[in-house]
């Protein structure tokens, strides 16, 4: 899986660190498991039992959902070369901020 792994993994590393500071309670329930699930045209990433994400296979790119297996197109997220410049700890993924130097 490579690229969607990462993203999985970054997913649910960056949601777990929320919890942890906001509801340390919840940590390790299935509230914070990363699933993923490949289907013909786009790959769903699921947080505990809801759909958070869905990724174009095609071209990588990763957008939020409006329905299970729907996407909204109005919510892009970038691709999966560019995770690192969104934090995806809340509701939503947001563009990380710049560092100041």
């Amino acid at each position: 899986m490579g690229k969607m792994q990462n993203f999985a993994e970054r997913v649910e590393r960056e949601w777990c660190e929320r919890f942890m500071r906001e509801w340390p309670a919840l940590v390790g329930t299935r509230d914070t498991v990363v699933s993923v699930k490949p289907g013909r045209t786009y790959t769903r990433v699921d947080v505990g039992g809801s759909g958070k994400y869905m990724v174009v296979d095609a071209t990588g790119e990763i957008f939020g959902i409006k329905a299970y297996g729907v996407i909204h197109r109005g919510h892009a997220y970038g691709t999966l070369d560019t995770i690192d410049a969104w934090d995806w700890s809340g509701y939503r993924a947001v563009p990380r901020q710049p560092v100041q130097a």
